[in-house]
């Protein structure tokens, strides 16, 4: 494994950091728990969670993937073999199971942080993080910002940082970050921190892969000025990347097989693209998955790919993938696809 420090931390994470989403939905306790010690044996030490997981969102499930966790926790005793990091759910349609009021109003932050760690049975989170913005902006496969929708939006950075300050300082979280957020939401932190001496969110984490690039276009360049670390996503982009969907293939119990309204990656355009990369992968005698997480691994503002699988295969190949080192040749090929279809995922 290989390992980088989280900017503006002391803390060593390994550069493949272990999704949990599907804890408690396609993941049983017991798989759950195979995956952790699989991971952790493997030199992981960088595990990525929510309060609204497990995926896809519901109430029977909510709360499942953190709990699974924490009994991992509780049995193995490995808290401090690890970086954990969790997150608030922010507002959207469809999640009233979790709270009342989806903000990350003083109340709602105390409600959901205190639930997390309950469920993760420890007393602090490494890293929390906001997952995603009060505001409306164009993420989860939306192209195009709807200038009309933050009308009644007003400014609040100043007022949630000085709550979430209020927990580091109660030494209940060490670090706080985003997600899914965009590069006026970043700036907007950091006029925070440097103007007015609040803390500084660390990182920012964002789905990135072969046929979602957008963050290249600006936020890298607030990344790098700034110093802030980016925490990678859906690398195999629902698993479309994995090449598992390719050629109108529909595996059993595979998630967009399981539940078809994830068709974020599933386009027309991505098909293409995702056949050009895997005749890519196939010519230099790498899987399409091999190819398409070390792209994202690579990318210098990447500070850790997060990865998730089902089965303990798929766990292995992901996490292996750090060792693979793809050459100028192979990026410049990965290159004229990408001019060819821009992005046909964002």
């Amino acid at each position: 494994m290989k390992y980088t420090t989280l900017p503006n931390t002391d803390l060593n994470v390994s550069k493949i950091c272990l999704g949990t989403m599907t804890y408690g939905n396609q993941n049983t306790e017991s798989e759950a728990h195979q995956q952790l010690d699989f991971a952790l044996e493997k030199g992981v030490n960088f595990v990525d969670t929510a309060e609204m997981y497990a995926i896809p969102a519901s109430p029977d499930t909510q709360g499942l993937t953190e709990t699974y966790i924490g009994s991992w926790l509780k049995a193995s005793q490995k808290r401090k073999e690890i970086v954990l990091a969790s997150k608030i759910t922010g507002p959207a349609r469809g999640f009233e199971h979790i709270r009342k009021e989806l903000d990350f109003s003083k109340k709602s932050l105390e409600d959901a942080l205190h639930k997390s760690l309950q469920r993760l049975q420890t007393d602090y989170l490494d890293l929390y993080q906001l997952h995603w913005p009060e505001r409306s902006v164009n993420i989860f496969g939306v192209r195009e910002y709807d200038h009309t929708q933050n009308t009644q939006w007003q400014d609040n950075f100043n007022d949630v940082l000085d709550r979430l300050e209020r927990f580091v300082k109660e030494g209940k979280v060490r670090h706080i970050g985003l997600s899914n957020e965009t590069p006026y939401g970043v700036m907007k932190y950091m006029e925070a921190h440097r103007t007015n001496k609040k803390r500084k969110m660390i990182s920012v984490q964002n789905a990135y892969c072969l046929l979602q690039r957008r963050d290249e276009i600006a936020l890298s360049e607030v990344l790098q000025m700034e110093n802030v670390g980016y925490l990678a996503y859906s690398p195999l982009g629902f698993g479309m990347l994995s090449g598992k969907y390719l050629n109108g293939k529909k595996p059993e119990n595979a998630r967009v097989t399981l539940y078809p309204r994830y068709s974020r990656y599933s386009s027309e355009s991505s098909f293409r693209a995702t056949e050009a990369y895997n005749n890519i992968a196939k010519k230099h005698g790498l899987t399409l998955a091999q190819l398409s997480l070390a792209f994202v691994n690579q990318q210098s503002f990447v500070t850790s790919t997060i990865i998730g699988a089902t089965t303990l295969q798929q766990l292995e190949e992901n996490i292996a993938s750090i060792n693979v080192q793809l050459s100028e040749e192979i990026l410049k090929e990965i290159q004229s696809v990408h001019e060819k279809i821009p992005n046909p995922a964002a």
